[in-house]
């Protein structure tokens, strides 16, 4: 076998590299980890996904499962760096003996699709780099643009910053003690040096006036292409012609619901540092409460364990107090009752020690301060990077520029190279837990009872041995995603069903997450709603064995066999 292969998490992978790393985990670790395509994207490659569970305890499918991503979006890179170190965390954790770690593994599967758009990370990570939203698809129309700006690496050097250039009727000036920071220009100031700031490009037919910014060709936002509130193009701009439209995300939605067995769900992005839960369409207060007071609890622990803050999608991380996105969460939740957060890597904005901020309202506007301790930050931690020094460039269309300012890539949609992995680090306790609480199905007892001669009594008793109840969510229940607990039994050709059906759907079983404190006016009333039992009456010769199958949709599946004696 294989040695287990050692990743740099302080570089990102091209395609090419990535799917060599993961089929050397594979080739390392037959006995714990499979490697397999989802699906291609749109220009051909390997969606890739990894399943990591024990088969010799159960296959993948018979057992609870978690599933999580990264990297749906072109430029987030530090998503992808998330869940390689979860990855060789989960890897090395397993052969080292590590006990929650052989729990999970055991008992559950992982669903790790490192890279979910691997066309857009790979213009991400080009020579030449341009920083789309999403996919490489062109998105609404397929013409390159006429005339305006398109945003580039015009001088070849790796990074896409801004274009400086002398204006008295610019926005912007010189901070008065840091010549190097732009500051906005005051109301109703005049008689200053003033500039207008352009983002690096080049432009097509200047007619020495105006400048207008060309969007993307690719104008496509895969994380609004899912089913769940799909809007048109003049509601939310690249969710694409219809729902799962796009390869890369039809390959997602095809995967979740051939597998009902996915109760949970985790979407790495950049950056703010900041964990979300739905909704993204509605206020907590119109949430189904029991819902809301899992995904409160489990946000906590996770805010607990990442020294990231957990907040609600609709009440703190809208773009515009008069709009909502929608996205992978409100489909994972909405559509299917799975639990989902996404995961929001990296907040530059805190490393430089600006701690009293809104996540979304600091990026319209905030105090030159900031500014100050953000190119503190940069000088004395990044070794001057994250704001590069203006230096004059000749560009083809506009002469003399200057280029530089911050370098969005590198130092704020993803941390700098020494600090990726640190971030990355934060995460894998958490899911761990995550993944550990879902439902659980075990077998409590199997049993025969004789009746008569050649009648018998055949019983199948099941629990659920985990935190969460076998639905998960009651969104679930209402959306009608899951059913209850299935029992089945399997009878051999000389044996006859008296009493009972071969197929009984039972109920769902409650899970061992308090519903109420010990002080509560009234106690629960169900004290074992976490078990199931279910008779059959068989008739049949002794020594006769009897299948019994009991599966619930979340909580796995569990198969016994009896004997008529």
């Amino acid at each position: 076998m294989a040695a287990i292969p050692v990743p740099r998490f302080d570089v990102f992978y091209r395609h090419a590299e990535l799917s060599r790393l993961l089929a050397d985990y594979a080739a390392a670790c037959p006995g714990l980890l499979r490697l397999e395509s989802i699906g291609k994207s749109h220009e051909g490659r390997d969606i890739w996904l990894v399943v990591l569970t024990n088969p010799d305890t159960g296959a993948d499918v018979d057992k609870p499962a978690f599933w999580v991503d990264g990297n749906i979006h072109a430029a987030e890179l530090t998503a992808s760096t998330a869940c390689l170190y979860w990855l060789h965390q989960l890897v090395t954790g397993y052969e080292a003996g590590d006990a929650k770690v052989r729990q999970l593994l055991d008992t559950r599967t992982v669903y790790l699709c490192p890279r979910l758009n691997p066309d857009g990370a790979e213009l991400a990570l080009a020579d030449r780099p341009r920083h789309i939203r999403s996919s490489t698809r062109p998105y609404p129309y397929a013409e390159e643009p006429v005339d305006g700006l398109t945003v580039e690496d015009v001088d070849g050097d790796g990074r896409i910053l801004y274009m400086r250039v002398p204006d008295p009727h610019g926005p912007w000036k010189k901070h008065a003690d840091e010549p190097r920071l732009m500051v906005a220009r005051e109301p109703g100031e005049f008689g200053g040096e003033y500039y207008r700031l352009i983002p690096e490009g080049t432009l097509k037919h200047f007619d020495g006036v105006r400048i207008s910014a060309n969007r993307d060709v690719e104008g496509l936002d895969l994380n609004r292409n899912f089913p769940a509130y799909w809007r048109q193009e003049f509601e939310q701009i690249g969710a694409g012609p219809y729902p799962a439209s796009e390869p890369e995300v039809r390959a997602m939605v095809d995967f979740l619901v051939r597998h009902p067995n996915v109760g949970a769900a985790v979407s790495f992005h950049t950056h703010s540092g900041v964990i979300l839960r739905p909704m993204g369409t509605q206020s907590d207060d119109d949430m189904t409460p029991e819902d809301l007071w899992i995904y409160k609890r489990l946000s906590d622990l996770g805010a607990r364990l990442t020294g990231y803050p957990a907040i609600s999608t609709f009440h703190d991380f809208k773009y515009h107090p008069k709009e909502v996105i929608t996205g992978t969460q409100d489909w994972v939740y909405e559509h299917l009752g799975a639990l989902f957060w996404t995961v929001e890597i990296w907040a530059p904005n805190k490393e430089a020690g600006i701690t009293d901020y809104k996540w979304i309202e600091w990026y319209r506007d905030h105090p030159a301060e900031d500014d100050l301790k953000l190119l503190k930050w940069s000088d004395e931690q990044c070794g001057g990077q994250a704001h590069v020094d203006w230096y004059p460039f000749r560009h083809p269309q506009l002469g003399m520029v200057e280029l530089g300012g911050w370098d969005r890539m590198n130092y704020w949609r993803n941390p700098p190279p020494a600090l990726r992995e640190r971030e990355a680090a934060r995460f894998p306790a958490w899911l761990t837990q995550l993944a550990l609480s879902l439902p659980k199905l075990e077998l409590l007892r199997a049993e025969v009872r004789a009746l008569g001669p050649d009648t018998w009594r055949v019983r199948l008793a099941v629990g659920n041995a985990g935190y969460l109840p076998s639905n998960i969510s009651k969104r679930a229940i209402e959306r009608k995603t899951v059913r209850g607990t299935v029992f089945q039994i399997h009878l051999p050709p000389e044996c006859t069903l008296i009493s009972g059906r071969e197929r009984v759907e039972g109920p769902h079983l409650e899970g061992h997450a308090p519903r109420q404190s010990l002080q509560a006016f009234l106690p629960q009333r169900e004290i074992t709603a976490d078990r199931a039992v279910v008779e059959w009456v068989v008739q049949g010769p002794r020594g006769a064995a009897i299948g019994l199958v009991a599966c619930a949709d979340r909580a796995g599946t569990v198969r016994t066999e009896v004997t008529l004696d």
